[in-house]
C-alpha cells in the first residue's frame, strides 16, 4: 500500500508538516565543536548550501581547549530550525547542538565611531548604556557597548544624532541560565564542563 499524500516531480512523498505554512522565528543554536582548522568553513558552508537565513554566527574557545562553541542565530520556520539542528549534528566535528531557551543569557558587543564635536553628550550616552570610551580625538570618538540585542540597538539609535562614521557588531554570545549546561554535557570527575559527548535533548 502506497503512503498517502502529495508527491513531488521526482515521486518523493512531501511531508505535510514541512509543506504547511509556518511563521519564521528567531532561534539561538549553541553548537559544541572540535577546535580544529576548517570547522567554521564546514558549518558556514552547510548553512549556505541549505539556504538558511543566518542572523549571526560567532565562535570561540571554551574551558576545554580542544573544543570551541559556536553561537548561531537563524531566522527560520519551525521545520527549518529542526532541519538546521539535524544537519549540524551530521557534521563530524560537531559534538553537540542545542537550541537555547528564550531566557538564556545573551550578549552582543558593538564598537561605534561617531563624530566628536560634542564629546560631553557622547560620554553621557556611553555612561547611560554602561559603555566605555576606547578612543577620543578632536574629530572622532570610538565607544564600546555590551548588552542584549535591544540594548545595543537602542544605543546605536542614541548615537545617530552625532553622526555614526563606522560600526561593527560581534553577533550573539549566549549561555544557558543557572546550572543547566549550554551544550548538555555530562560531568566527569576528571574533566571540566564542555568536555564529554552529550545526549542531546530538544
Amino acid at each position: 500500500m502506497r503512503p498517502e499524500g502529495r508527491r513531488n516531480e521526482d515521486g518523493i512523498r512531501i511531508d505535510p508538516e514541512a509543506e504547511a505554512k509556518h511563521e519564521p522565528r528567531r532561534a539561538v543554536l549553541s553548537a559544541l565543536v572540535e577546535h580544529q582548522p576548517g570547522v567554521l568553513a564546514e558549518v558556514s558552508g552547510l548553512f549556505s548550501r541549505r539556504q538558511f537565513n543566518i542572523e549571526s554566527l560567532t565562535v570561540g574557545t571554551i574551558v576545554n581547549e580542544r573544543r570551541a562553541r559556536m553561537t548561531i542565530v537563524i531566522e527560520e520556520t519551525r521545520p527549518g530550525i529542526q532541519q538546521a539542528k539535524k544537519q549540524l549534528r551530521k557534521l563530524v566535528p560537531v559534538v553537540s547542538v542545542r537550541e537555547l531557551a528564550q531566557d538564556s543569557v545573551q550578549r552582543e558587543l558593538v564598537i561605534v565611531k561617531v563624530n566628536g564635536e560634542e564629546p560631553d553628550k557622547v560620554h553621557a550616552i556611553t555612561e547611560m548604556y554602561g559603555g566605555e570610551t576606547l578612543d577620543a580625538g578632536p574629530r572622532t570618538i570610538t565607544v564600546e557597548i555590551t548588552g542584549n540585542e535591544q540594548q545595543v540597538d537602542d544605543a546605536i539609535d542614541a548615537y545617530e544624532q552625532f553622526g555614526i562614521r563606522e560600526i561593527v557588531r560581534t553577533g550573539y554570545a549566549s549561555l544557558s541560565r543557572g546550572e543547566q549546561q549550554t551544550a548538555a554535557v555530562e560531568h566527569d570527575t576528571n574533566v571540566t564542563a564542555d568536555t564529554e559527548v552529550p545526549a542531546d535533548d530538544d
